[in-house]
């Protein structure tokens, strides 16, 4: 929705000529309390247009509605605080979402950053549930890295309550505004509220409020600079006004209007005025005054006379500049070369008196010069601050604090390595690679040579680099002259890079050998490292015991890695600590909940809960996308292909497919490759290629020897029935010997051993062998594995002439497929009990239905009816002991699918449902 216009004058002086924008946010406010779902809106123009009064009085009237109201400005010189700019909408007001004290623990939260939102939501919606809510921030261009990331989270998140967002920023199509409305626009409605210069009557108006009814012709035609900015027109007016006003003409522009309002005060004061400037347009008077070079109590007078010239306002805290164009056109009268000198001076004040270094870096940012270590070291310890929570933000300090250091300064490779560090943190691998080469490229001292390239080891790895890692690892080390723990480092590097080569045995000893160094040189990273190289390697070659073994041992070093713990345990067939660990770990609080929800999903999976594992992985997507770090992207589009193919959603199968090959081309690697190969296969197959589902399979084969245990290592039996129907006897009976292997090093996994039988049977068409993997199987905790083993036997059984026990196997099998949603395999099974004669056995498989109560998951009737009794997502996600993330990828589907979009709407429905 557009809403733009001059329309009528309003009474108040500030809102002139704006009563056609300000009826559309009065709307909007008025349709979120009617209805119960979420509204955004964004007020957009040049500076001094009007936004911020207008922004206010729509937070006045919300107000007088009855909303509870957040109001919040953000300052540009305080853009990298973290939750700088939220922090007013969150804490002040009558009624402050949060308590001080439980902001600051949030905001220690600081690595965390997809729980720290979900923190702020659960705030928001426990005070929505009693009255509607209004978060407003003004200045939206110069929102923080984690409020913005905030920002675009939480009216999605929010969608289904009675919260209304308004932001009111500049004009920028590529800005936080629009990357805020982009975010939201696909679930709420939107509106955006673009103000246009003035009308000449309104402009007029104003100037009769400001010089009264008998303002002479020269005044009217003097503001025809202004270009119908309200401010400007006003400031003009304001310095036209005063008696100190010269008789020459003055010349159109707010530097000028302002000048004129200027003459008229004391040095001092004018002083004090520049010293703020400097600060900000938020800023503490001792700040100032420290900058005058003066006691506050000598500065007193001068705050006086700036306050009472309407050019500061106190709130007790802070001085502010009553708009920031006063402060910039202040700002812009100091000379350049001042303005660099205060800024570095302010940096040096802010750190005498204790703050923040975060506090001080945007100043050193604009004052600091070529060879000043103090501003670099500064710039260090606030990337280090900021990099858990804005990785972004601490690589781009970083980079800056690269600049500062002459190229000769041995500081430089100590900077540079943590300029690698933070690089590859926000995922800018390749920016973080061209750093380190450079400056590698400076023939740095061995020591720092080795740093550099440990530095660069977890860049190279994420780039897929591994031929080229161990080649770092191996020169680095050759080298010699490293630091015991970088040593260390080097070495797990290598080991890890060599988890991808054909010699497992070897690498499995330098991992070991590099596990030994980090431990007794202490040195966390080496050992996480070290780990993760070790695990990775014992997957590759098909040994789960050996996986889980190194992967506990990572999570007990490392809580970060309890996603790979949980996943081997289900390799090992482990379900019930893998359940155990999830309700642990996985609800709240965790880090990398992304991986956990992946953890999850498989879980689920296995366990034959499609639908709450598709679920999952929606969820997963969404956080993976939040974040920015697509680190399953391709897997969860591949796995929600395969699940819908079984529950027989063609089309949606189809989706997925695409899906996956466009994200496989963003990231080629081995792993990934193998699985949209393998899953072309399976589409193949659904569409009567055989030929394209045996070529596929071959892919998957020649990919990458340890692919056959990664992905193959439950499929197999499907990829064996592609070869033999696709007449390939050979590529059948290879799969079926690693089959064979795979169960040969893990006899423990009754899911291994009943495969490799089902294998051996399909392959040697052997009845007594299918029968075995079915009894084998019978203890895996796998329904849809136990499923296909006894479809398989039932159709041997038939062939064998035995129709009674093969009716019964695969009716078996056509139950366990229902029972888990897997209508379209079912299908399959009912048509061989069809040409088997045996119609009787044919059970009611009707699909689910796209829309309407019927069309809602078992798990979203849980949620549906939880919500409905107007309890919060994290009622609902501690009751079903799931993560809030899950409840709300649910509580979407539900509204999408129930056709509503508020919560009052879905409580009507559910009181007018018959009881189960």
């Amino acid at each position: 929705m557009q809403v733009a216009g001059s329309g009528r004058s309003l009474s108040r002086c500030g809102l002139r000529g704006r009563e056609v924008e300000l009826e559309g946010l009065q709307h909007l406010i008025a349709s979120v309390a009617r209805t119960g779902s979420g509204g955004l809106a964004v007020i957009q123009g040049e500076p001094g247009i009007g936004k911020t009064t207008l922004l206010s009085e729509a937070v006045t009237r919300a107000r007088a509605a009855g909303f509870s109201v957040g109001l919040g400005k953000a300052d540009e010189l305080h853009r990298i605080v973290p939750l700088s700019s939220l922090a007013a909408c969150i804490l002040h007001g009558e009624k402050p979402l949060l308590s001080g004290d439980a902001f600051a623990d949030l905001a220690r939260s600081h690595d965390q950053r997809i729980w720290l939102v979900e923190r702020i939501a659960e705030a928001i919606e426990a005070r929505a549930g009693s009255m509607p809510v209004l978060i407003a921030l003004d200045d939206v261009q110069w929102a923080d890295p984690l409020s913005l990331f905030a920002l675009k989270q939480l009216p999605t998140r929010l969608w289904t309550l009675p919260v209304v967002w308004m932001l009111a920023g500049r004009l920028d199509p590529a800005g936080p505004a629009q990357e805020v409305l982009t975010a939201a626009a696909k679930t709420l409605p939107t509106s955006t509220v673009r103000l246009g210069p003035l009308s000449d009557a309104a402009i007029g108006e104003l100037v009769s409020d400001t010089l009264g009814a008998g303002a002479d012709e020269r005044a009217r035609d003097l503001l025809d600079g202004a270009g119908g900015n309200p401010f400007l027109v006003v400031e003009m007016l304001a310095g036209l006004r005063s008696p100190e006003r010269s008789g020459e003409t003055v010349p159109p522009g707010l530097v000028v209007g302002v000048r004129g309002r200027l003459r008229s005060l004391q040095p001092s004061t004018l002083r004090l005025l520049q010293m703020g400037a400097v600060l900000g347009r938020r800023f503490r008077f001792h700040d100032a005054a420290a900058l005058c070079g003066r006691p506050s109590t000598a500065l007193l007078a001068a705050l006086e006379e700036a306050v009472r010239a309407g050019l500061l306002d106190d709130n007790g805290d802070h001085l502010l500049f009553r708009h920031d164009l006063l402060r910039q056109a202040v700002y812009h009268d100091i000379p350049p070369s001042a303005r660099m000198a205060l800024h570095r001076e302010a940096a040096n004040h802010l750190v005498r008196v204790g703050r923040q270094p975060v506090d001080a870096v945007p100043h050193i940012l604009r004052g600091a010069a070529p060879g000043d270590e103090e501003a670099v070291a500064l710039l260090q310890q606030a990337a280090d601050e900021v990099l858990p929570v804005a990785p972004g933000l601490a690589a781009d300090l970083m980079t800056r604090a690269l600049e500062l250091v002459p190229s000769a300064v041995p500081l430089r490779f100590v900077v540079g390595e943590q300029a690698i560090v933070s690089l590859t943190r926000a995922g800018r691998n390749r920016e973080a690679l061209s750093t380190g080469d450079r400056l590698l490229a400076g023939r740095p001292p061995t020591e720092a040579f080795s740093r550099l390239q440990a530095a660069l080891g977890v860049t190279l790895w994420n780039m897929d680099l591994a031929g080229e890692l161990r080649r770092r690892a191996e020169t680095a080390l050759s080298i010699g002259g490293a630091a015991s723990e970088v040593g260390a480092r080097l070495s797990a590097l290598r080991a890890l890079a060599m988890s991808r080569d054909d010699d497992l045995a070897a690498a499995r000893g330098v991992g070991e050998a590099a596990l030994r160094a980090a431990v007794a040189c202490g040195d966390r990273e080496a050992q996480v490292l070290a780990l993760c190289g070790l695990g990775e390697i014992a997957l590759n070659a098909g040994e789960s015991a050996a996986a889980l073994k190194r992967f506990a041992a990572l999570s007990a070093v490392d809580s970060a890695f309890l996603p790979e713990e949980i996943v081997a345990h289900q390799h090992m067939d482990d379900f019930t600590s893998s359940a155990r660990l999830l309700l642990a770990e996985g609800r709240d609080g965790a880090p990398r909940q992304a991986m956990l929800l992946w953890g999850q999903g498989q879980h689920h999976l296995a366990l034959g809960r499609l639908a709450d594992a598709d679920t999952d992985f929606v969820t997963m997507e969404r956080l993976e996308d939040d974040v920015q770090v697509p680190v399953q992207q391709v897997n969860t589009a591949v796995i929600r292909s395969q699940i819908a193919l079984l529950r027989g959603d063609g089309e949606a199968a189809r989706q997925h497919l695409a899906t996956a090959r466009r994200r496989l081309a963003v990231k080629p690697n081995p792993g990934n490759t193998a699985a949209v190969r393998f899953l072309e296969a399976v589409h193949a197959e659904a569409d009567g290629d055989l030929a394209l589902a045996v070529e596929r399979i071959r892919q998957v084969q020649q990919e990458g020897f340890f692919m056959r245990w990664r992905l193959l290592r439950n499929q197999i039996d499907s990829a064996i029935r592609m070869a033999l129907r696709g007449a390939d006897r050979e590529l059948a009976e290879d799969l079926a010997a690693q089959a064979g292997r795979y169960a040969a090093s893990n006899p423990a996994v009754p899911t291994a051993v009943g495969i490799a039988a089902q294998a051996s049977g399909l392959v040697s068409d052997d009845l007594d062998t299918l029968e075995r993997s079915v009894t084998l199987l019978q203890a895996s905790p796998r329904p849809l594995v136990r499923a296909a083993a006894a479809a398989d036997l039932g159709q041997a059984l038939l062939a064998a002439g035995r129709t009674t026990d093969g009716v019964a196997a695969l009716a078996d099998a056509r139950r366990v497929f229902t029972e888990t949603g897997a209508h379209a395999a079912a299908a399959l099974l009912q048509h061989d009990l069809d040409r088997a004669g045996a119609g009787g056995h044919r059970v009611a498989t009707a699909q689910r239905p796209v829309h309407g109560w019927g069309a809602l998951t078992v798990s979203e009737k849980k949620v549906a009816r939880l919500i409905a009794e107007g309890r919060t997502n994290r009622s609902v996600a501690d009751l079903l002991i799931v993560s809030p993330h899950t409840v709300n990828t649910h509580v979407t589907s539900v509204f999408r699918k129930l056709s509503i979009n508020s919560r009052v709407q879905l409580a009507n429905l559910v009181m007018a449902l018959p009881e189960d």
